[in-house]
């Protein structure tokens, strides 16, 4: 890919991604910290572990495209209660963002290892984060009614969110 070409990807790329942030924030707000320990399976992560999974990883993914360079450092839960991960994502994921949309060409078309498993130009690790994130905040929308919690508007309304006009 020329730099050109990765630079236009990267504009499409957050075109996409741009209007899912609001959404992935309301679902993460959605969490009552008291029911962080919720889980509808023994095998599933908790609503607290998967809200600061969705956090943590969606802010990792735009820092490790900025860096041109996937690590992977600490890992594993922390216990940050889900209205602190609501904070932390959408304070941080914005401002990441807007980093990444100022990067060159020619930084978003080197190619980047990730793990051994995909070696990718950088700007193509924009759409894994997409669909990592709405992978991910489909599972923890999934667990909001069963906990008690509301669940916002998606893609349309829902049930306790009804689509307006």
């Amino acid at each position: 890919m020329t730099p050109e070409q990765t630079s236009a990807l990267r504009d499409t790329l957050i075109m996409f991604i741009e209007p899912e942030i609001p959404t992935t924030g309301r679902v993460l707000e959605a969490v009552p910290d008291d029911q962080a320990a919720y889980r509808p399976h023994e095998k599933s992560m908790s609503a607290g572990e998967l809200a600061e999974h969705i956090a943590t990883a969606d802010n990792w993914f735009l820092e490790s495209i900025l860096a041109g360079s996937f690590r992977m450092e600490g890992g594993g839960s922390t216990g940050m209660a889900p209205s602190a991960a609501a904070a932390l994502y959408k304070t941080r994921f914005p401002a990441l963002l807007d980093q990444v949309r100022g990067m060159g060409g020619e930084d978003l078309a080197k190619p980047v290892d990730f793990f051994g498993m995909l070696n990718l130009p950088n700007v193509l690790y924009l759409n894994f984060l997409l669909k990592h994130s709405v992978h991910h905040r489909g599972q923890l929308s999934a667990y909001l009614r069963p906990m008690g919690a509301k669940v916002p508007s998606i893609y349309g309304g829902s049930a306790d969110e009804p689509m307006s006009m």
